[in-house]
């Protein structure tokens, strides 16, 4: 039920990366849109931004990852866009049509963008080729 040792210490350098990413990303999305850009505006170059920071960061240190470069960022890139598609359409409904407040609405999609991605870049992204038993 509860993760092995190396899940835990994975989500904490996860946890820790993200934390120090996204509270530099979200100052940067406030000062923008405080600075006059819209809030879809703001969250694209922000979002843009982060994936090119915290890839290197994840990649050798929250995963140690040891495999091929290409095919991970191609994965990484894959999978931030989709993020990036519900990130986007979460502010559409949210805000644009629900009117909710964008501060706070961003703010939760960080958390919950977060943990599908931490699943995504260790399962999918970062995942550990099996090794073939000797035969």
């Amino acid at each position: 039920m509860f993760p092995n040792v190396e899940t835990r210490r994975q989500l904490l350098r996860y946890a820790i990366t993200g934390l120090a990413s996204n509270a530099l990303l979200y100052a940067g999305y406030l000062l923008l849109t405080s600075g006059g850009f819209g809030h879809k505006a703001s969250m694209t170059v922000m979002y843009c931004a982060g994936i090119a920071g915290t890839f290197i960061f994840n990649r050798r240190w929250t995963f140690a990852h040891g495999g091929a470069f290409p095919p991970a960022l191609l994965r990484y890139l894959a999978t931030n866009a989709l993020g990036y598609v519900f990130v986007l359409l979460a502010l559409l409904i949210l805000v644009d049509a629900a009117g909710l407040p964008h501060r706070w609405v961003m703010a939760v999609l960080i958390v919950v963008s977060a943990g599908l991605t931490f699943l995504a870049q260790k399962y999918w992204i970062f995942r550990v080729a099996a090794t073939a038993a000797p035969g």
